[in-house]
């Protein structure tokens, strides 16, 4: 005999926490923005970030120049 409704869905996985700093990046807040540049660089914003910073996913905002995986270091 099977019970009708006594089957629960499973709870819905939690939601991504939205502190607005990018995923891509660790060790600073990475503002999620239009274009983010390294404070006290060349760079003309509008956010800035100061580092350093770990590439942990997509370098989406061109931050590692040099490519060693670390970010606004120099």
């Amino acid at each position: 005999m099977i019970a009708v409704g006594s089957r629960q869905p499973p709870p819905p996985p939690p939601a991504p926490v939205d502190n607005g700093c990018d995923s891509n990046y660790e060790g600073a807040c990475v503002p999620i923005s239009s274009d983010v540049d390294c404070a006290g660089g060349s760079g003309n914003g509008p956010a800035y970030v100061q580092g350093p910073v770990w590439i942990v996913g997509s370098d989406i905002y061109d931050l590692d120049r040099d490519g060693d995986g670390v970010a606004c270091d120099a």
